[in-house]
This record gives C-alpha cells, sequence and structure tokens, in this order.
C-alpha cells in the first residue's frame, strides 16, 4: 500500500507545482499588460521621478535662441558702434527659414525703389495684355542696370506715380512701402520685410507676375554694370549668382547718406533673399562697408539654421 501512496504524493506535488507556475506566469502576463498599458509620459514620468525632490514635468529646458536673437548676437560687434540705422532679413527661399532684424524700422528706399517701379510697369503691361514697347524696355534697362534716374522718372510717370506704385504694390501684398509725393519717388518709404516681399514678385513663383515678368526681372536684375555690384552680393559664394537692386541717397537737410541693398544670393547650396537699409550714414563708402558686412552675416546665419 506505501508504495502507491508514494507516487500519489509525488503526483500531487507535480500538479501543485504546475498549477503555481501557470498562476505566476498569468500575473506575470497581467502586469506586463498593465505597463504597457501605462500612458507614455507616466511611465517615463515614473522612472525620472525616483530620487527627486521635484516632479518631471517642472520647468521644461529651454530650447535656446530663436533665429532673430542669434543675428542680432552676430550683428553686435558691428551695429554697437555703427553710424546711423541699419536693419536686415535674410530667408531661404526654399525652406522658409530666416531671421531678421529691425524688421519693423522705416527707411527711405532711394533707388531701390526702382525694382517696385520695374514690377509696376510689368503688371500693368501684363493687366493690359501686352509687351513692354521698345521705349519702356529701353527705360527699364537704363533704370535697373545703371540705376539711371531720368528713366526711373520716365517709367514713374508710365505706371501712374505714387498711386499706381500704390495700387501695385497692394495687388503684391506690400503693406508697409509707403509711394514718394510729389514725384519724389526716392523717398519712397519702407521696411526690409517689404523688400524680401517684392523679391518673391519678382524673383520667385510666389508671384502676381508671369514667368515671361520675372524672367526679364532677373535678367536685369543679374546684370547690373561694373561698380554697382555691392551690397547683399558681399554674402554670394564666389561662384554664386546674385540678382541685386542698391541705392544710395545723400538727405538734403543733413548730409548723411541713406545706403540700401537688396536681392538674391546663392550660398553654401542655398538660395536667400536678402535685405538691408541703413541710414545716417557719414558717405557712401561708410554705408556700403556697413550693408556689405550685415548682409554676409546675415546670411552665414541663415544658412546654419
Amino acid at each position: 500500500m506505501a508504495r502507491h501512496r508514494a507516487p500519489a504524493r509525488s503526483h500531487a506535488r507535480s500538479t501543485l507545482a504546475a498549477t503555481l507556475t501557470v498562476v505566476l506566469i498569468i500575473v506575470a502576463a497581467a502586469v506586463v499588460a498593465t505597463r504597457r498599458a501605462w500612458p507614455e509620459e507616466a511611465r517615463v514620468g515614473t522612472e525620472e521621478t525616483v530620487g527627486r525632490s521635484q516632479p518631471a514635468s517642472a520647468t521644461p529646458t529651454p530650447s535656446g535662441p530663436t533665429p532673430d536673437e542669434r543675428l542680432a548676437e552676430a550683428l553686435s560687434s558691428v551695429t554697437s558702434d555703427a553710424p546711423g540705422r541699419v536693419a536686415v532679413s535674410a530667408v531661404d527661399v526654399e525652406t522658409g527659414e530666416g531671421a531678421a532684424v529691425g524688421d519693423e524700422v522705416v527707411f527711405a528706399t532711394a533707388s531701390i525703389v526702382k525694382v517696385d517701379i520695374l514690377a509696376a510697369l510689368l503688371l500693368r503691361a501684363q493687366d493690359d495684355g501686352r509687351s513692354l514697347t521698345p521705349q519702356e524696355e529701353q527705360w527699364a534697362q537704363d533704370m535697373i542696370r545703371s540705376s539711371d534716374n531720368a528713366a526711373a522718372s520716365a517709367l514713374w510717370d508710365v505706371i501712374g506715380g505714387a498711386e499706381g506704385l500704390t495700387a501695385a504694390n497692394e495687388r503684391f501684398g506690400l503693406t508697409r512701402t509707403t509711394a514718394g509725393a510729389e514725384g519724389l519717388w526716392g523717398l519712397t518709404e519702407t521696411t526690409v520685410e517689404d523688400r524680401l516681399l517684392l523679391l518673391r514678385v519678382v524673383l520667385t513663383d510666389s508671384s502676381e507676375l508671369n514667368a515671361s515678368s520675372r524672367a526679364y526681372a532677373r535678367e536685369l536684375m543679374g546684370t547690373v554694370v561694373d561698380g554697382q555690384d555691392w551690397g547683399v552680393s558681399a554674402a554670394c559664394d564666389e561662384a554664386g549668382e546674385a540678382l541685386l537692386k542698391n541705392g544710395w541717397l545723400p538727405r538734403t537737410e543733413t548730409g548723411l547718406w541713406v545706403v540700401n541693398s537688396f536681392g538674391l544670393v546663392e550660398r553654401d547650396g542655398r538660395r536667400l533673399l536678402v535685405a538691408v537699409l541703413s541710414d545716417g550714414q557719414p558717405d557712401q563708402e561708410v554705408g556700403i562697408d556697413l550693408v556689405e558686412t550685415v548682409a554676409e552675416r546675415a546670411a552665414s546665419v541663415v544658412v546654419a539654421l
């Protein structure tokens, strides 16, 4: 009899062990399932708050300086001792990444308004369903390539003067540009942000102008005469393309200079729109040096974003 009960006890132990094993497996599975059901933030918080006096959801780590702050820092050594005022805006055409300093400050345009006049002329011709006349083409070429003032005055009349420029700029989305009164187109006022908007109109697909009008504007801005190709071109690679228009004007009441430059430059394989506006400069050369330094640093900041 004893020999028969011993196997029975052995069988009972085996059955109990198997049952316990099954129970442990079920419990373990339930724990794992419960843990997986916890929200991710709850699991991370549970792990990270061990030994802390404050919860992990305390003040987040700062993300670092903004692009505008980076640009301001890059320009601080230049603008701290620079005469007059200066503002700059730069943006990558493809990515939209950019930075600006002084983007709401208003400046006189001087001759950079000639790009506004060209854009208004091309828009008017489009609306009329015609090409530019040979005379208009000659005036446009002289106005942009060599900054001829007589040609600009002639086309100012063609587009309808200040009213015509204002109407065109409204269609282009420029909201901070005010046309010069009484035929004084060089005293049109603008901001660097409006300059970038205008560059998009004449040089990119985001435009009221058609492809042929934009191609014409690109051709003229890419072939300015020697001696007028300074400015934002300082931000361009040696082998890169620069399309630009500059403006310079001594103010009668102060003798101080307005020196401006804006356009498209290629740098490190990127296409950048850059605008630099300045005033209160003691002479043209000082203004040019300032504009070129600011343009180069702004482009460096944008390509590093």
